[in-house]
């Protein structure tokens, strides 16, 4: 089985920063495009950012300029640092993977999501 262990979200003031962290573990032959999605109360869950293996991003344009996704492809992690934060950058972030597991397939993951709160 896959997990997808997520980390580092919390409360800051509008401005601040936080890095968020991703952690794929399990029967993982590789690990293809990884990715942030949040979900804020009462709305639809939306897509922030992804990178692929090669390290190719794209971003919602709500967060270019602030926000930055990276990964680390030997310990399969991937982060999302995030800049300049407002309030409506409130949510729970989750992340997601594209992972062949070692017996030949490829599944998509969800990591169980961590609360990011923006204070004005």
């Amino acid at each position: 089985q896959v997990q997808l262990v997520e980390s580092g979200g919390g409360l800051v003031q509008a401005g601040g920063s936080l890095r968020l962290s991703c952690a794929a573990s399990g029967s993982i032959f590789s690990v293809n495009v990884m990715g942030w999605y949040r979900q804020a109360p009462g709305k639809q869950r939306e897509l922030v950012a992804t990178i692929t293996s090669g390290g190719n991003t794209n971003y919602a344009d709500s967060v270019k300029g602030r926000f930055s996704i990276s990964r680390d492809n030997a310990e399969n992690t991937v982060y999302l640092q995030m800049n300049s934060l407002k309030p409506e950058d409130t949510a729970v972030y989750y992340c997601n993977a594209d992972i062949i597991v070692i017996i030949g397939h490829m599944y998509g993951y969800w990591g169980q999501g961590t609360q990011v709160t923006v204070s004005s």
